[in-house]
């Protein structure tokens, strides 16, 4: 592979990783919230966009399309249910929720589908071996472009609801002082649930990219939440479009990293991240404020 293929490469790498943080930037972003059951709403995703292709015989993003509408009000139940409770507890309470959730969500997928790997590859029909070849070293996969545009499409969207809408300022409103919105009639609970389904949304598209890419199985949700949650850190935790960059980086270093040796791809990731936390906040003094 040679170096500017690498760079492609990895830009569209990232993209699937700035899809699959997007989700877990919104709920910090909105409601303080690091969310570790992320990854494994994103596979819980794949696994009923599966479940539809597998009983309809559909093709992958048609299937996904009728499987969004039930993510949207799983996001918006999961919400007002569990996260509602443990976000008035602490700001321990809701890791030790969504921690709780992640470890549920991957026994009942083991249960209802066993350990065995899937992929939703097949159902994508040409998207998943289409190229274009520009040189003899240098190719654009068609899914890659396709990942890399809806992720644009995506961050530009919520960056138009987040201005151009009254409940996108209302859910920016919440985000910077809760008590202060309800103050002028915000609903924050509502603010909440929205973001929340929004985010349960944008983590099954990322699952879908996942599933359509590579295979996945019950327990590949911690593996992307990493990912996810590298790209949120490097981008800056909160930042819509520092999340797009994120992920981007976190592409590009793994690509990169591959071209000095294949072990050294995701090591070359972990090491970026590490590098952006010394650089950002400095070792010793995260330990102390955590510490505090």
């Amino acid at each position: 592979m040679t170096l500017v293929n690498a760079i492609v490469q990895g830009i569209f790498l990232g993209a699937f990783y700035a899809v699959l943080a997007c989700g877990l930037s919104i709920m910090f972003g909105v409601m303080r919230i690091i969310n570790l059951a992320h990854g494994d709403i994103a596979v819980f995703g794949a696994y009923l966009t599966f479940v539809v292709v597998d009983h309809t015989g559909a093709p992958a993003l048609v299937a996904f399309a009728a499987a969004l509408p039930v993510m949207l009000v799983l996001g918006y139940i999961l919400q007002i249910t569990v996260l509602e409770r443990s976000l008035k507890a602490g700001l321990l309470t809701p890791l030790l929720a969504t921690f709780g959730l992640s470890i549920v969500i991957q026994n009942l997928l083991l249960i209802a589908f066993s350990p065995d790997v899937r992929s939703l590859g097949p159902a994508a029909g040409a998207l998943t071996t289409a190229s274009w070849h520009v040189t003899s070293e240098l190719s654009f996969s068609a899914l890659g472009v396709v990942v890399l545009a809806v992720a644009i499409v995506v961050f530009g969207a919520l960056q138009l609801f987040l201005s151009r809408t009254r409940a996108g300022w209302a859910m920016r409103a919440t985000a910077e002082d809760a008590d202060a919105a309800e103050l002028v009639g915000i609903d924050s609970r509502s603010v909440y649930a929205r973001a929340t389904a929004i985010a349960v949304a944008i983590a099954a598209l990322g699952g879908l990219f996942l599933a359509i890419r590579s295979v996945f199985d019950p327990i590949s949700g911690p593996t992307q939440l990493i990912f996810a949650f590298e790209a949120v850190v490097i981008g800056g935790m909160g930042s819509l479009w520092g999340t797009l960059l994120g992920g981007i980086a976190l592409g590009l270093a793994q690509t990169l990293g591959a071209e000095i040796q294949p072990q050294f791809a995701v090591l070359a990731g972990h090491l970026l991240f590490l590098a952006v936390l010394i650089v950002r906040f400095g070792g010793a003094r995260l330990t102390l404020r955590v510490a505090r």
